[in-house]
């Protein structure tokens, strides 16, 4: 199935709306509109449609074959949850400034969750900081998922209704004008989208159809079929509203070695062909350069950089850091690819540890000269940049008791041999994670006066290594960072 008509709820003006969902095992298929049901006519590829009388504000749902009424799985906005009755929404924001045009040497990334970034947890809240990080140097923001998922608090990554922006977050209209407001301030907005699972409440989405099948396996759920021509349609077309409706700047895309396609041409690949001007990253296995080198992607995270700095700082060597914290290891990644996205600290290095703590302050001097020395592109995880000692805890809010229980006891299982850890699903260990913006002046100095001079290197660099202190120079600067000693020095 190829560049089908678009799906979910489209105004078409004039107070109509064409309605078109992917049912392939449905024999009848009508939408609940006004209290009244309205049958959809059959299409090809199996899909259903219709152009009905509404208006964008108007709610509706779905009825399979006379079952109970369902959220579409193209909806725009779920207001009142997972759970709740789809929206139709205008599919063209009005209004957002276009982006700044960014070549991969010109990014410096800074992620954040809306949730835990501002007081309010919004969109909105998002807004009044931005000015403060172009400033500092930041020329995009990196969003982690905003897709709808179970509850309120979250990391993102379990959403299920992924064409619709997070109500607790404010939903489309809000997110539109956080991506006008960061185009103003002359910042790209990079938005972190998830096509290897959906989170619970799966099944109200795979009533549908053949969304997820047993013949692979991934970690957190069932995988998507990317065989299916409606999957493969309905996780491209959501691709393409995020850049076309919501003027994205970029798309990180998760755990892509968790996204299965044993077709002709990958689902990924197909991506690139569809939105050729698209800045795309991947998240990929160590090692694995097939977003790079076959896909053509622009940017692929690489967390070796991260993982050989965090052990020669701390001495940890436990589970997948057991091979890294050399300085010949950390020396090696600075002449890799510059197209690799390097970090100190991001969601999953700091959030991924039983207790979501950050770097110790004695470190962070050292952590800032190292990243941002490097060619590669440079990620900052909120917060970072003044030394925020806030964790950055697992946190969530499951709806149904039984995955929130299943999740409380594999974060037990995960940390056994570490202690106790935060319960996921309590409110106090989200708002333990809000960034409390109290600020090392001295080290946000240190931010900007290295962002600002990385601007003026050339790419290429040489290291050189004396017993535990590694010496790297690009161009006329050396950076001289002496392990031993905890200390950093730009020539």
């Amino acid at each position: 199935m190829r560049r089908v008509r678009r799906l979910g709820a489209i105004p078409a003006g004039d107070g109509r709306v064409g309605f078109c969902v992917w049912a392939p095992n449905a024999r009848s298929v009508a939408v609940c509109l006004h209290g009244r049901e309205h049958a959809l006519e059959p299409a090809e590829h199996g899909l259903f449609a219709a152009e009905l009388t509404a208006t964008p504000g108007d709610d509706y749902l779905y009825v399979l074959d006379g079952g109970e009424p369902l959220p579409d799985p193209c909806s725009r906005f779920q207001p009142e949850g997972v759970r709740g009755p789809s929206r139709i929404v205008e599919t063209i924001p009005k209004k957002i400034a276009p982006g700044p045009r960014l070549a991969t040497e010109d990014l410096v990334v800074y992620e954040l969750h809306v949730g835990a970034f501002s007081e309010e947890g919004t969109f909105d809240g998002v807004v009044p900081h931005l000015r403060e990080l172009r400033e500092l140097g930041v020329t995009a923001i990196e969003v982690m998922p905003i897709a709808t998922f179970p509850g309120n608090r979250g990391w993102g990554y379990d959403g299920v209704y992924l064409y619709a922006a997070h109500p607790a977050y404010g939903g489309p209209e809000d997110f539109a004008r956080l991506v006008d407001a960061a185009h103003r301030e002359g910042l790209a907005v990079i938005l972190d989208v998830v096509y290897n699972h959906l989170g619970p409440g799966s099944d109200r989405i795979a009533a549908f159809g053949p969304y997820l099948t047993d013949r692979h396996e991934t970690p957190w759920g069932g995988a998507l079929d990317y065989s299916q021509g409606g999957v493969r349609e309905w996780a491209l077309q959501n691709a393409e509203q995020w850049v076309t409706e919501f003027r994205v700047d970029g798309l990180r895309l998760d755990a892509v070695f968790m996204i299965f396609d044993d077709g002709p041409q990958h689902v990924l690949a197909e991506l690139r062909e569809r939105l050729p001007d698209t800045l795309l990253i991947a998240e990929e296995e160590v090692g694995n350069l097939q977003p790079l080198e076959e896909w053509r992607f622009d940017a692929q995270w690489a967390d070796e950089f991260h993982h050989e700095l965090h052990v020669l700082l701390t001495g940890e060597r436990h589970g997948y850091y057991q091979h890294y914290g050399s300085v010949q290891g950390l020396a090696d990644e600075y002449e890799r690819d510059p197209r690799l996205v390097y970090c100190s600290q991001n969601h999953d290095q700091v959030g991924n540890r039983a207790q979501g703590d950050r770097p110790q302050p004695d470190e962070l001097a050292l952590r800032a000269h190292a990243l941002l020395f490097a060619p590669q592109i440079p990620l900052l995880f909120m917060g970072e940049e003044y030394g925020e000692q806030a964790p950055f805890q697992f946190f969530t809010d499951h709806i149904d008791p039984f995955i929130a229980d299943a999740t409380r006891a594999g974060r037990r299982r995960e940390f056994a041999i570490q202690g106790d850890v935060p319960d996921p699903q309590a409110e106090a260990t989200f708002l333990a994670s809000k960034l409390t913006r109290r600020r090392d002046p001295e080290l946000e100095g240190l931010y900007r006066r290295l962002l600002a001079l990385r601007r003026e290197r050339p790419p290429e660099t040489e290291a050189a290594i004396e017993g535990s202190t590694l010496c790297v120079r690009r161009g006329s600067h050396e950076l001289i960072l002496d392990f031993e000693r905890r200390s950093a020095e730009l020539r």
